[in-house]
């Protein structure tokens, strides 16, 4: 039996990722912000926490009782987050602010307040739930894609840093998925012109056309994960989604095309006594 702590259990991954860990016989501590989850587990192995991401004090708290109410943590998932999509110019810094807060401070926040417990208990893993935005971003969801990348790159750094403690470290990136994400969770920020209207306003117009028709199953991408959670090695980076593979491929093609075109210039630049 492991014992997990989810961030954001109310919906969608956070939600179906804590039904499968339940169904699982595991024991699971999920925070939400203020929604009840539809989560139910009569043996006693649930317990829910109202924390919002937003205030640092309630995050670090969490965990200490986390770690209090089942003596260890076997499986740590930062999930809880949201986005903003929309023009990077008609951005402001109160939507820079939150979003970073959100997706990124209080990730590391978590992580830090968990890695003595975890280095103690000799082992553990530590999952962040990133996007495949985080690795191959989309038009108009810059700022969402810079937390993301934010997130992959902590969690490749972090893995190197903790492995000698026994503990396991994996970014899960997700493309997209049948949840609720788009009804209520991306703020559009606001545009004054149609400047952006062929590549901002048409790539949103599809991403919203595709609402609750997407491929993904939040169930079928708990299952994922928990296998990767028993695998041994885990993977470092997850891919969850036929398109999150296709787009991340695409990306890598284009990067490797990239370095071999501008190669000669990028090496002209030592000394040569070097």
């Amino acid at each position: 039996m492991k014992c997990w702590f989810i961030t954001g259990v109310s919906r969608g991954f956070g939600l179906a990722l804590a039904k499968a860990a339940l169904a699982n016989g595991d024991k699971v501590i999920g925070t939400v912000r203020s929604e009840a989850p539809d989560l139910q587990s009569p043996e006693g192995r649930l317990r829910v926490l109202k924390v919002d991401m937003n205030d640092d004090e309630g995050v670090s708290a969490a965990v200490h009782q986390a770690f209090e109410a089942f003596g260890r943590i076997d499986v740590l998932v930062n999930n809880a987050g949201y986005g903003v999509l929309g023009p990077l110019e008609s951005s402001t810094d109160e939507d820079l602010h939150k979003l970073f807060q959100v997706n990124v401070f209080a990730p590391i926040r978590i992580i830090r307040t968990a890695l003595p417990y975890l280095r103690k208990q000799k082992g553990g893993h530590i999952i962040n739930i990133t996007s495949i935005a985080g690795r191959a971003p989309g038009v108009g969801a810059g700022l969402y894609a810079a937390t993301k990348f934010a997130l992959e790159g902590i969690t490749a750094t972090l893995a190197r840093e903790v492995e000698p403690f026994g503990i396991k470290v994996t970014a899960v990136a997700p493309g997209q998925f049948r949840t609720d994400f788009l009804d209520t969770e991306p703020r559009q920020v606001d545009t004054q012109d149609a400047a952006y209207a062929s590549t901002v306003g048409a790539a949103l117009d599809a991403l919203y056309r595709l609402n609750h028709l997407q491929q993904g199953d939040p169930a079928l991408a708990a299952q994922a994960i928990l296998k990767a959670v028993a695998a041994e090695p885990p993977p470092l980076h997850l891919l969850l989604g036929a398109d999150a593979v296709e787009r991340a491929r695409a990306r890598m093609r284009a990067v490797e095309q990239e370095m071999i075109c501008w190669e000669p210039v990028s090496a002209s630049t030592g000394f040569k006594d070097a």
